[in-house]
C-alpha cells in the first residue's frame, strides 16, 4: 500500500537541533551518525487534537534505545517536547498528524563508526506531517518473506534503532508479491511481526500476539493488550507459527502510524472470512475512544 502525498505538506517546517527550515532546506551532516551508520535511535508519534498519544511512554522508549547504544547525550523529555512543540506550531498542526523524532548519535570530527568521533552532543530531528491513518478500512494483505527478525542475541529488538534495512527489504518481497506489507518470522519460524507494524491473531474469542522477542516493545500493541485485560477480552502473548494465523477466525495489526488494520488475506489465504472481524471492530472501537480522551495536551485543539 502505498502512501499518500498530502498538499497540506508541501511546505512543512522542519526542526533539526532547534532550528525551523523549510522541507526543502533541511539537512544534516555528511558526518553524522545517522548518515554515517545509522547510528540513530527514533519514535512515531501520532497527534490528536493538540493531544499526543502515549508521549511519555515513546520518549522512554527513545530513552531506552540510546542508553542501550551508549549515547553520551540524551535530551531530556522536557527539551524535547519544547521542540515537538515549536514544530508543530510552526507549521499550524494540531490533528490528524503523524510526528518522526530521531535521535542521532551526532557530527563526527572525522568519517567512521567509533562513537569516540562524536564529540558535539546528538542530533534531534522532529518531522511533522499531515498524515491521517495510512491504512484503508477495508484491511490490509501481507506475503510472507524470507527474511527473518533478529533474536536479542543478533541485536535486540527492543533497541529501536534506525536500522532497518531488514525491513526495508521484506518491503521489497511483499511490493514484489503484490501484498501491503510483509510478514516476518523470527528465526525459529514463529510469527515475529510485519515490516512495521504487530501482528494480532483471534481464534475461539482469544487475541494473541507474539511475544517481544523478535519484535519491538510496540506502545500500540500494549495499549491493544491492556484495552484487552480493561474489558474482559481473553488475551495471551505466546509464540504462534504461519498455521495458525492461516486458520485464524480475525486478524490485524497495530502501530502508530496506522493504529488498527485487519488483516484479510496472508500468502493468497483469506483470514476468516477476509473482512474486519467482531473483534477486531471492538478492540478498535475501543483504541479510538482512548486516543480522544487521553494524551498529553502538546498544542492547542484547533488553530
Amino acid at each position: 500500500m502505498l502512501q499518500k502525498f498530502h498538499e497540506q505538506n508541501r511546505d512543512l517546517i522542519v526542526n533539526i537541533n532547534g532550528r525551523l527550515v523549510h522541507r526543502d532546506e533541511a539537512g544534516v551532516s555528511p558526518f553524522d551518525s545517522v548518515v554515517q551508520g545509522g547510528d540513530a535511535v527514533w519514535e512515531g508519534l501520532r497527534v490528536y487534537q493538540g493531544r499526543i498519544f502515549k508521549l511519555y511512554e515513546h520518549l522512554d522508549r527513545l530513552r531506552h534505545s540510546a542508553l542501550a547504544l551508549a549515547f553520551a547525550e540524551i535530551p531530556s523529555h522536557e527539551e524535547i517536547v519544547t521542540e515537538i512543540r515549536r514544530t508543530l506550531e510552526a507549521n499550524n498542526f494540531h490533528d490528524n498528524v503523524h510526528i518522526r523524532l530521531t535521535l542521532t548519535r551526532g557530527v563526527k570530527v572525522t568519517s567512521g563508526m567509533d562513537p569516540r568521533l562524536n564529540q558535539s552532543g546528538p542530533t534531534l530531528i522532529v518531522l511533522a506531517e499531515y498524515k491521517p491513518p495510512v491504512y484503508g478500512s477495508d484491511g490490509i494483505t501481507l506475503a510472507t518473506s524470507s527474511v527473518r527478525r533478529f533474536p536479542p542475541d543478533c541485536l535486540d529488538p527492543k533497541i529501536h534503532h534506525n536500522n532497518l534495512l531488514q525491513s526495508i527489504l521484506a518491503k521489497i518481497e511483499a511490493n514484489a508479491a503484490g501484498a501491503d506489507d510483509a510478514l516476518m518470522l523470527d528465526m525459529r519460524g514463529f510469527v515475529a511481526e510485519t515490516n512495521a507494524t504487530h501482528v494480532f491473531v483471534v481464534a475461539q474469542g482469544v487475541v494473541t500476539t507474539s511475544r517481544a522477542v523478535a519484535c519491538p516493545e510496540g506502545i500500540t500493541r500494549a495499549t491493544v493488550l491492556s484495552l484487552c485485560r480493561e474489558h474482559d477480552i481473553p488475551c495471551v502473548e505466546r509464540d504462534y507459527s504461519q498455521a495458525e494465523l492461516y486458520r485464524a477466525e480475525e486478524a490485524f495489526c497495530t502501530g502508530t502510524m496506522g493504529e488498527l488494520v485487519p488483516v484479510v488475506q496472508v500468502d493468497g489465504r483469506p483470514i476468516g472470512n477476509g473482512s474486519r472481524g467482531p473483534v477486531t471492530e471492538r478492540l478498535t472501537g475501543l483504541f479510538r475512544a482512548l486516543t480522544l480522551r487521553e494524551g498529553e495536551q502538546v498544542v492547542d485543539a484547533a488553530g
